[in-house]
């Protein structure tokens, strides 16, 4: 039987959203998450990053407890990753958004360190410094190589400026070979040369395959996601290619490897016809919401199961994380008159699938 912790919106908290897991040495588990405060939810809104915490394998969750409050000269911090290092430490990366002179507004990656498991942190520092523009990075998507190499997954929107607005996304990715010390950009980026695509190419992902390869995954509005490989650690790309094995709107998909037995997961909303339900209008066709797996490093997917099917609702930004006894789901869930970002689930998934 799954197990459902919902965190709804509320008067004076409009909306909770994209959030990340870490699990401890001691085995608890942390849930970090963007909560919004005032009255409105829209992603420049005010809003603070919080952490809630499990003792029971997900089963229950504590009271929230604010771990990046938003600056005063900040509109707000959101998008949360944490990625435990091979070092040890803890790395956590999130945006926050910024009132431009030209009435505009900057989205700039951050990063903290934690060397006591998520205790404390470091004091938030700029990922790269570059002139303001808009960045964007999913949650739960910072990822380490095996190499030891660290990939932020970035679509860059616009290079702010007067009379600039919100552009077609650029795909590329922040790097650091050296533990979060240093960061630099990717050698290439990787933009969309298909005129059918008008969104440009959108909050990608990434994984390392068995053969060394790196997997980019990517939301656009061309009637599935598309994908990309690098076969360098994520610096140059192959040109992206429709994945027709996932078919979804303009959605994100999330994606993660079990550690146990090696299988990939993947989370999207499925718009394939063999499920038969129409979207209701202001759900952002985010519905249903699906699973699948792949036992041969992606190249096929296999047990395809809903995971949400309300027509009033929409699913999205999906945080994965595997435990001994369990897959462990966060997800935005907002039902109507609600937009599907307003509410949050965290959802317990007894293993096997």
């Amino acid at each position: 039987m799954d197990t459902v912790f919902d965190i709804p919106s509320t008067p004076g908290n409009p909306r909770n959203s994209e959030g990340t897991f870490l699990q401890l040495n001691d085995g608890r588990i942390r849930f970090f998450y963007t909560r919004y405060r005032g009255e409105k939810w829209a992603d420049d809104a005010r809003a603070d990053i919080v952490m809630r915490e499990s003792s029971d394998d997900g089963r229950s969750w504590s009271d929230y407890a604010v771990v990046v409050p938003c600056p005063e000269d900040a509109r707000n911090v959101m998008s949360v990753s944490v990625l435990r290092l091979q070092d040890g430490r803890v790395l956590m990366h999130y945006l926050m958004k910024h009132d431009i002179k030209w009435n505009g507004v900057s989205c700039t990656p951050y990063f903290r360190i934690s060397e006591d498991d998520g205790d404390t942190w470091s004091e938030g520092r700029r990922v790269f410094e570059r002139p303001p523009a808009y960045q964007c990075v999913n949650n739960d998507r910072v990822v380490q190589l095996s190499s030891g190499r660290i990939l932020v997954p970035v679509s860059m929107h616009n290079l702010l400026g007067p009379g600039v607005s919100l552009a077609p996304g650029l795909i590329y990715n922040l790097i650091s070979d050296d533990n979060c010390a240093t960061w630099r950009e990717s050698k290439n980026w990787l933009g969309c040369n298909q005129p059918s695509i008008t969104s440009g190419y959108q909050e990608p992902g990434v994984m390392e395959l068995a053969d060394g390869r790196v997997m980019m995954w990517i939301r656009c509005n061309g009637g599935s996601q598309f994908k990309s490989f690098s076969e360098d650690g994520g610096d140059t790309w192959t040109p992206a290619v429709p994945a027709h094995e996932f078919p979804s709107t303009e959605a994100p998909l999330s994606m993660k490897r079990d550690p146990v037995t090696g299988r990939l997961a993947a989370i999207w909303c499925d718009r394939d016809p063999r499920w038969h339900i129409t979207p209701s209008k202001g759900t952002w066709e985010r519905t249903p919401l699906a699973i699948a797996w792949s036992d041969n490093e992606a190249h096929s997917w296999h047990g395809h199961r809903l995971l949400e099917n309300d027509p009033n609702a929409g699913f999205c930004y999906t945080a994965i994380l595997f435990t001994k006894d369990a897959l462990l789901l966060a997800y935005c869930c907002g039902h109507l008159p609600h937009v599907p970002l307003q509410d949050l689930r965290i959802r317990r998934v007894p293993r096997p699938l």
